[in-house]
């Protein structure tokens, strides 16, 4: 007998749910376990950090509940068509707002997210669809021109003062809107497939379930004090990330909009309160894996996050294994959630834990099903496809929404013909398709034309709706160029009415774009390409993949390079140099989605750049020897002002070379030869940082103890003080803020090793010997061995950097003094091999992979780490100097 074919249907774990309303889950810990505890941290603009407990921000939200209450009773407001009480909200990310949101659970209603960016015809249609009773706004996002009076619109400080005459106990359910029977918690509209929003209804209990899922699978630390608050309230993922922590006595951060687009800001408020997990789209995590390594002390940046998910649009296997370059194996993981907001987020999960994991297959899946979840897959008859074949993705469950606002597309939440339990009774047409093998589900694309976009789901006949309907435009089609990938792009393909009659005047794509930045939420505006006329197939449909060709040819054509034209008016000069190489930075990195001709009056993302090649171009402006900071990068407001803050050091403040490293800082530098009183301060800077956070130790680390830098040190100790080669960097306040240890390269001590850093040892010995044995000057008092060289890790970035630069300075002066030829040393972390080779001068006499290293038994004890990661031998000469 042949083998029963296995059907690609997967379940997730059935765990019991007891439904309950969130915010009296919220009541009932906040009078039991959590009411002094910080509950919200919000600072905005460098102002005094604002702090709420549990406490106040229930009895504020109290009062502001009985405050809305009276209001809609006062006005005989009454429910919409689906018999929901909605509240919508245009309010930025605050203290204030995260007490709205509550407040409006516990009166009986749903929230409905608006951002204030939407244009009026979005922002007009959602509410007269959603037919909310009220909208409350901040004093700065009075929207007068699309509020309608007809929907209450209410300053929050208006509402607040009202609510001071209200009692804060908690409401009794009978006097809620809905008498304690609340069903939807939340309305968020997303892009609808008929090229108009729709709203999605989220009740509490398929929040809960999604939530309780999240707490057994990925459950919070014993550290785990702070949870960010880092997504727009319109996207589905801000729902957990604001009840997760709250609902767990946590303290939520709350980070403004402005900080989210800059990666060293978001970096320094994740390393602050030392955030344990964090969500992002792959585009956010791309442009920080490219920021990461640029900065002093990254071996140490985000080392407690351990925790990153992935959502909202396709995981690359190359992102992934990237992912696993910087982070460390084991402490670590990358999870990849498939869902959209019509299942709450996420019904699906997949946690990539290693390198190893990742070599063995082609994609990253999108995983196995969430607790109380059936995943789908189904033909064109609504059959269950074999495994390994292609189906249309359907869901059904704990996860799934209530339909959507008014009754629109029924068709899209059906009854499930293949389910017997009642909570299986409806099932979700997707518009995906998935495959499954070997029991976990890999994405497969759209059924139709809609794609993710930074984590938002866009319907293309949206944009094309917008497009057509501008008065001037006679046809239009858009498309999405490389869909899924890291460099897609939208694109609108159009032809503009004539002017022969002097009607309509010629637009350039770039007031295309402005007129559609009106219709459209910013993040789907597409790049426009004006044409004479639109392709078409034979049978007289638009030929799509000619448009595609097209513009990928006009654009980015891999045969020759990309062209774009450069205006050098108003340039001064001395700076035309750095001009040119700013200007050709730019133009590579935004490549096919330039906009318009690059000069000093151009502003970077209107030219078509975003946060990921802003990245990149720091980036690549650092490898030509120009830095900038990220602050300064992102927040200039044309390439003019990128000119100005642009240096040849990483500091900005001065032209480090072999002759002049001084760097200003706060800290006054005093050099000492190393002597017995610094020896408890060397043994602990050493260990610090070597154990801690250096490159090649970090692969074997779970082998060695920090007390087998103390046992090395004790061993060489006397004969360090007694050649008189080595140092200690005191500060003004005779803290020890750096030491560097050095020998004659051939008057080294012998040093048994009983440790595993033995490894080590050898290893260096291996890349070193040679080139020391071979190609250096022969004999004694030639070659200078920088052997251990670090800072003190409570340094911070400027510290450190000024450290490091005194200290080479030193070495160089003592090589110079005792009369040594050279200076030798072997750099293994990314920031001493960019200063060696393109700072300080030196040499690189070898570059060797660490994973190829065999050591003595036979292993790899590096095997483990990247191809990329390297070790540099550096050689500086300075007989000539």
């Amino acid at each position: 007998m042949g083998s029963i074919p296995q059907l690609s249907i997967v379940k997730g774990k059935h765990s019991q749910l007891y439904p309950r309303l969130l915010h009296k889950i919220f009541e009932e810990r906040v009078d039991k376990i959590c009411g002094d505890k910080t509950a919200l941290i919000f600072r905005e603009n460098d102002a005094d950090e604002q702090k709420t407990n549990y406490n106040t921000l229930n009895s504020s939200a109290n009062r502001i509940a009985s405050a809305l209450l009276n209001k809609i009773k006062l006005k005989n407001l009454q429910a919409n068509s689906d018999g929901d009480w909605i509240i919508a909200v245009c309010m930025k990310p605050s203290d204030n707002l995260v007490t709205t949101l509550l407040a409006i659970w516990k009166c009986g209603a749903a929230y409905l997210p608006l951002d204030v960016t939407f244009p009026a015809n979005r922002i007009t249609h959602i509410l007269n669809e959603s037919k909310p009773v009220l909208i409350i706004h901040d004093d700065d996002f009075d929207r007068t021109d699309v509020f309608d009076a007809n929907f209450n619109p209410i300053n929050y400080n208006e509402l607040k003062e009202e609510s001071k005459t209200f009692s804060n106990a908690n409401i009794e359910e009978q006097l809620t809107l809905t008498g304690g029977v609340t069903d939807i918690a939340i309305v968020l509209y997303t892009s609808g497939s008929t090229g108009v929003p729709k709203g999605v209804r989220l009740r509490h209990s398929i929040i809960q379930n999604r939530l309780e899922w999240q707490w057994k699978t990925f459950p919070y630390s014993k550290t785990e004090i702070y949870g960010v608050f880092k997504t727009a309230l319109t996207f589905v993922d801000s729902v957990t990330e604001i009840w997760g922590p709250l609902l767990n006595d946590m303290a939520l951060v709350l980070v403004p909009k402005e900080i989210t687009k800059n990666p060293s800001k978001l970096v320094e408020i994740l390393e602050e309160f030392r955030i344990e997990r964090l969500v992002l789209v792959p585009t956010l995590l791309r442009s920080l894996l490219l920021f990461l390594p640029l900065q002093e002390n990254s071996g140490k940046l985000l080392f407690n996050l351990k925790t990153w998910v992935c959502s909202g649009e396709p995981l690359s296997l190359q992102l992934a294994k990237e992912f696993f370059d910087y982070f460390e194996e084991g402490r670590h993981v990358l999870c990849n959630f498939y869902g959209s907001t019509e299942v709450m987020g996420d019904v699906t999960y997949y946690v990539c834990e290693s390198k190893n994991q990742l070599d063995a297959i082609s994609r990253v899946p999108i995983g196995y099903a969430l607790d109380n979840t059936i995943i789908y897959l189904l033909d064109s008859d609504f059959r269950p496809v074999k495994s390994e074949e292609i189906g249309e993705l359907y869901v059904s469950g704990g996860n799934l929404a209530s339909g959507y606002v008014n009754g629109r597309d029924p068709e899209r939440f059906i009854d499930n013909p293949l389910a017997v339990d009642p909570i299986y009774s409806k099932i979700y047409k997707t518009g995906d398709f998935a495959s499954l093998i070997k029991g976990v589900i890999y994405y497969e694309g759209r059924t139709d034309s809609q794609i993710k976009i930074r984590g938002h789901r866009v319907d293309l006949t949206e944009i094309e709706k917008s497009l057509t309907s501008l008065d001037y435009v006679d046809k239009g089609v858009v498309l999405c160029y490389h869909a899924g990938e890291i460099d897609q792009a939208l694109v609108a393909f159009c032809v503009v009415k004539g002017d022969n009659m002097n009607k309509y005047i010629a637009k350039t794509s770039t007031q295309i774009e402005n007129d559609l930045k009106l219709r459209l939420a910013s993040y789907m505006v597409p790049q426009v390409v004006v044409l004479d006329s639109i392709p078409l197939l034979v049978n007289g449909k638009i030929d799509r993949q000619m448009l595609l060709k097209m513009y990928e040819n006009t654009n980015n054509n891999d045969d020759a390079e990309i062209e774009f034209e450069m205006d050098f008016e108003g340039v001064d000069e001395k700076n035309l140099d750095k001009v040119k190489v700013l200007f050709e930075t730019v133009g590579d990195s935004i490549g096919r989605s330039i906009r318009s001709k690059l000069s000093i009056n151009a502003n970077f993302y209107e030219l078509g750049g975003n946060s990921l090649n802003s990245i990149y171009t720091i980036a690549e402006l650092r490898k030509k020897g120009f830095f900038i900071s990220i602050t300064d990068f992102i927040t200039a407001p044309t390439l003019g002002i990128i000119v100005e803050c642009l240096k040849t050091s990483s500091d900005g403040e001065c032209n480090l070379s072999s002759s002049n490293l001084h760097v200003q800082c706060d800290l006054q530098l005093t050099c000492l030869p190393l002597a017995n009183e610094h020896k408890e301060d060397t043994i602990e800077i050493i260990t610090a940082s070597f154990y801690e956070k250096a490159d090649i130790e970090q692969f074997i680390k779970n082998d060695i103890l920090r007390t087998d830098y103390a046992d090395i040190l004790e061993a060489i100790w006397d004969v360090l003080v007694a050649k008189e080669l080595s140092f200690m960097i005191k500060d003004s306040n005779g803290r020890s803020v750096g030491v560097a240890l050095n020998f004659d390269a051939r008057d080294e001590p012998e040093v048994e090793v009983h440790s595993k850093l033995i490894v080590i040892f050898e290893f260096l010995e291996f890349v070193e010997g040679p080139i020391r044995d071979n190609q250096l000057p022969e004999g004694l008092n030639q070659i200078l061995h920088s052997f251990m060289m670090t800072t003190s890790a409570d340094l911070n970035a400027k510290e450190n950097i000024a450290v490091m630069h005194f200290m080479e300075s030193e070495v160089l002066k003592l090589a110079k003094k005792k009369k040594f030829a050279g200076i030798f040393t072997t750099n293994t972390s990314p920031l001493t091999q960019q200063l060696g080779s393109n700072v300080y001068g030196y040499k690189s006499m070898l570059e060797y992979p660490i994973n190829q290293y065999v050591y003595r038994d036979g292993t790899k004890p590096f095997g483990k780490a990247p191809d990329t990661k390297n070790v540099i031998v550096h050689w500086k000469d300075i007989r000539n100097e």
